[in-house]
This record gives structure tokens, sequence and C-alpha cells, in this order.
């Protein structure tokens, strides 16, 4: 199918940027498949945002991550989507849009954002908003080096077929185990927040059937 048929897919299903507050309740959550584990960080949730950038490559619709440096205090090495904390006065396209500027060198005219996924509660206290933007062709992209070890893109295909999603666990102290949601596209593991806001991006566009169904079939491009 063509790209028409995801992008009008993606503007149907997704939120309306200017339905964003920071006020708002999160949808998801690293506590998803932790039920029982207490919240790491009391007070206010901490207002975040990602872009998931969707590339018409093509050959196929295709997302932009990267893989964190490993030269930074948290989440070192880890696979993640651009984006960050939002700035005093930002909305969370503004953060979305700074944050993968300043780690990957996108040009935000040459993003048309489509829309909102769904909120995300992190276990260390954020509010992630993931802001879905489109780019018409390859952008041409430089890592920060203080940031960003490598940026890759992940098949749109590849990423919204459960059949690659699985359950995995971390050793948590006393021996509780931490549980997330993981992907693997070759050698990149795609685990944790990211995966799971992911899986609420196709939760919320095919709905959270355990197959592959066939609206997303029509979307594959």
């Amino acid at each position: 199918m063509s790209h028409r048929t995801l992008k009008d897919r993606l503007v149907e299903r997704l939120a309306p940027v200017g339905d964003w507050r920071a006020e708002t309740r999160a949808v998801r959550s690293d506590f998803d498949l932790n039920p029982g584990a207490p919240r790491w960080t009391p007070g206010p949730l901490k207002p975040a945002a990602v872009l998931i950038p969707i590339v018409a490559d093509p050959a196929g619709a295709r997302v932009l991550l990267t893989r964190r440096a490993d030269s930074l205090a948290r989440h070192t090495g880890q696979v993640a989507f651009p984006g960050g904390r939002l700035d005093p006065g930002e909305t969370a396209v503004d953060a979305a849009l700074r944050e993968a500027q300043e780690e990957v060198d996108l040009d935000p005219a040459a993003v048309t954002v489509l829309g909102l996924s769904d909120p995300y509660e992190t276990g260390t206290g954020y509010l992630v908003t993931p802001v879905v933007g489109w780019i018409a062709r390859q952008p041409l992209l430089k890592a920060s080096p203080d940031e960003v070890a490598e940026i890759f893109q992940t098949p749109w295909d590849f990423l919204m077929d459960p059949a690659n999603h699985s359950r995995d666990h971390l050793e948590a102290p006393e021996g509780v185990k931490r549980w997330f949601w993981a992907m693997t596209w070759n050698e990149q593991y795609i685990w944790g927040v990211t995966a799971g806001i992911i899986r609420g991006l196709r939760a919320r566009l095919y709905g959270d059937e355990l197959n592959l169904p066939e609206s997303a079939a029509e979307d594959a491009a």
C-alpha cells in the first residue's frame, strides 16, 4: 500500500495537537506489567516529550531511533526516541522538535506533526507525551556526540507486528522482577519506555489484538 494509507490512519487515530495539556493523566506506564510496584519518585510527574519520527522511505515506512551515548549519566546506551524534559513555557510538540534538532540535527521544518499518542508514565517519575511526526524524505542527520552514539531506522511493519514483541525482565532489589516490553531489530535491543510507547501507539492505531490485524496489513508500506 502507499504511505498515504498509513498517514491517513495516523491523523485519524492520534489525538490532535491542540488537545495537549500539561496536567494530563497517563494512559500507559511502566507499571502496566508491574501493577504491584510502588511509584519510585514521589510528587507530581515531570513533563517530557519524545518525537516518533516516521520516515516515508520509498522502500517502506521506517521509524527513526537513537542509541544513547555511553557517556551519559543515565540510561547509558539504551535505545530511545529523540526527546527530553519540557522547558518552561514549552508544549510537548515544542520540546519534541527541539530535542530532535539538538540530538540528531533534525530540521523541524522537515517534520509534519500528525498528532499525539498516549501519555506514558515512567518509573522514574516522568509523564512522556509521544509526538508523532511524518518526514516525507530521508533526512540528513548528525548525531550530537554528547547525547547520541548511533542513529538508526527500523521498519514500521516490524515495530507494529506483535509477533516481534516480547516480555522481558530485570532483577530488581530483593529479587523482585521488573517486567517490560522488548523487541530486537538486528542488533538493536529496544526495551522499556521506548518499547512501551511503541506498544501504546500500535494499540491506538490497531487495537490490542495479539495477531496482526487486517488494518495493519493494509498500512504496510
